[in-house]
């Protein structure tokens, strides 16, 4: 069982640089296999869900070489289109390669996913946009079998802009004949990301970013080199543990714009924000409580709403979260009360009276990001923190965590 023991008081100082994002590196290592030549992925996170997708990735048939932050991929040899049955329920991510596999063997075989208990996820969008495509579905205790032999392109309207179901659509129409058109595209900043690394590869695109998304199929694409966006969500983690410690934080390599919410969110609460070439400064003291409401991108990130709940519990007054995008997203605060915060949740809307002191204790992580807020917590309390992480979540989506923490003065410590 992974533990962290954290002792608070200490400013956060220093300067610290974000690495690739998760949501972006997985759907692209998934596309990787749209071509048989070799991908190079570079600022690549080693975290374990980029572990566990290039097992399954190799089990497949790719063969792929790490060194460093650098993946070299070479999916010319892949011979499997079922998914490992183990491996794809322990990450969720493991759905993205449904449209990569279906666009090249016009077949596959995936179990329904894993990953955090945060809520319903359900892949409904997912298959309702391919079955828009021409592709054959048939569920069969919680085994999915597509049949692409009749693919085609077509028009994808999604009820809801889901980020994994436009990726997945976005994937297995680059291989289909004629232009796709995607409507209500989800516009996350990883996808647009996805479709630069498409495009990389030749594939014709219009709209990433946009609600309306356009995929010329082409025939085959070719191999690239190619950088993933950093890590917004790790970049606002590592902002919150800042503002609720008073300390003063130079990220390198993030990208203001792609966190326009957050940042207004903590600029509201009282913090200084400076954006120059050499990156983004955070200091000052965060004094007023928030009002923050979950959305789908360009709103406030729900991945954002856990750290974002740590800060305020550092204060003074009533802060207000209404969490839309997932129904089961609070777990993390019934750990935070037992640290002391004083938190009351109605349906899907946390009342967080902050100000008062919180004190170390034993607790346990939730989820990825809950996890990681329960860390910064420990940041805020006296006395020393113990944080169980039986499942390490915490790592499935931060390379090392505690090691950043620590590079900017906190005490963490891994038992």
């Amino acid at each position: 069982m992974e533990a962290f023991v954290v002792r608070g008081g200490r400013k956060l100082e220093g300067t610290m640089r974000v690495d690739g994002a998760k949501n972006a590196a997985l759907p692209i290592l998934a596309a990787s296999v749209l071509t048989e030549e070799t991908v190079v992925l570079q600022g690549v996170p080693m975290i374990s869900d980029v572990r566990k997708m290039t097992d399954i990735l190799t089990m497949l048939g790719c063969w792929i070489r790490r060194d460093g932050h650098t993946l070299t991929l070479d999916a010319g040899g892949l011979n499997r289109t079922e998914m490992p049955d183990a491996l794809s329920k322990q990450i969720r991510s493991s759905i993205f390669l449904l449209g990569p596999i279906l666009s090249r063997f016009r077949q596959a075989t995936v179990t329904y996913p894993g990953g955090c208990e945060i809520g319903l996820r359900p892949i409904d969008l997912h298959l309702s946009g391919l079955r828009s495509l021409g592709v054959a579905i048939h569920e069969e205790g919680g085994v999915i079998h597509c049949d692409g032999g009749n693919m085609h392109s077509g028009e994808v309207h999604l009820d809801y802009p889901s980020v994994g179901a436009t990726e997945n659509i976005l994937m297995a129409a680059a291989l289909a004949r004629g232009t796709t058109r995607i409507e209500n595209a989800a516009k996350e900043p990883e996808i647009a990301d996805l479709c630069d690394f498409l495009t990389q590869m030749g594939a014709h695109i219009s709209g990433g970013g946009t609600s309306t998304i356009l995929i010329e199929g082409r025939e085959t694409l070719h191999g690239c080199r190619y950088r993933p966006i950093p890590d917004r969500i790790e970049a606002g983690t590592l902002l919150c543990a800042a503002a609720m410690t008073e300390g003063s934080v130079l990220l390198r390599g993030v990208r203001p714009e792609h966190m326009r919410a957050v940042l207004y969110k903590l600029g509201e609460s009282g913090v200084t924000l400076r954006e120059s070439a050499a990156g983004l400064r955070l200091s000052g003291r965060a004094t007023q409580p928030l009002q923050v409401r979950t959305l789908a991108y360009p709103g406030f990130p729900t991945d954002m709403q856990a750290p974002m709940m740590a800060l305020a519990l550092s204060l003074r007054g009533t802060s207000v979260f209404l969490e839309t995008i997932f129904e089961n997203r609070f777990m993390h605060a019934r750990e935070m009360v037992r640290m002391g915060a004083s938190i009351r949740i109605e349906d899907r809307i946390a009342l967080v009276s902050g100000g008062h002191p919180l004190g170390g204790t034993s607790v346990t992580s939730t989820d990825l990001r809950g996890g990681a807020a329960l860390m910064l917590c420990g940041l805020l309390a006296e006395g020393e923190t113990t944080l169980h992480d039986p499942n390490g979540q915490i790592a499935r989506g931060y390379e090392d965590l505690p090691g950043m923490l620590r590079a900017l003065g906190a005490e963490v410590e891994e038992e």
